[in-house]
């Protein structure tokens, strides 16, 4: 039982990471990648379709990304699909291909990033705190209904302790690393 509890919490913990993870990688740094365009979707024949499901993204150097659409009559929403996204970015198609160039970021923009990466770091934080309480709380309910001692209460509790500052430290790193490349020119 106890094994349980702490195996469920370790992935949950794990999945707030891969979130964050996830979300840092939406914030825009400086340099083009394309992962930034994961969030953007498109009208594809009436349902909402990610971006990569029907183009290519690839990057063409350090501030430029390139879409190329498998159909030709998806430029255009593929074009407006990339105006609309909250990402700022200004797409112009060339033919076939959409070019989509990376705007220089100001140091306030940048700022403005830093805030935005530091508020998902703390979500994923309150993510984690909340994996552990509800964790103790299973084992609390466990020692209540009798099924374990205190003694395998208190160790199960520093395990899922240990579990958190670790989790928590990965996040500090994945946050900082993002700071960093935030902060390049």
């Amino acid at each position: 039982m106890i094994d349980d509890i702490k195996k469920d919490a370790e992935s949950r913990m794990k999945k707030s990471l891969e979130a964050l993870h996830g979300n840092l990688n939406k914030i825009r740094t400086g340099r083009a990648h394309s992962s930034i365009l994961d969030s953007v979707t498109v009208d594809y024949y009436g349902s909402q379709v990610p971006l990569n499901q029907v183009a290519s993204i690839n990057t063409e150097d350090a501030r430029t990304l390139s879409v190329v659409p498998w159909e030709q009559n998806m430029v255009p929403k593929i074009e407006k699909a990339i105006m609309t996204s909250d990402l700022g970015l200004n797409p112009a198609s060339a033919g076939n291909v959409i070019r989509v160039p990376m705007p220089m970021l100001t140091e306030e923009t940048r700022k403005g990033y830093i805030k935005q990466a530091r508020q998902e770091a703390e979500h994923a934080r309150v993510a984690v705190r909340n994996v552990r309480r509800d964790a103790n709380g299973d084992l609390k309910a466990l020692l209540k209904d009798k099924d374990i001692s205190e003694d395998e209460q208190h160790q199960a509790e520093e395990a899922v302790q240990k579990l958190t500052d670790k989790i928590i430290a990965d996040i500090d790193k994945m946050l900082e690393a993002k700071e960093h490349d935030l902060m390049q020119v």
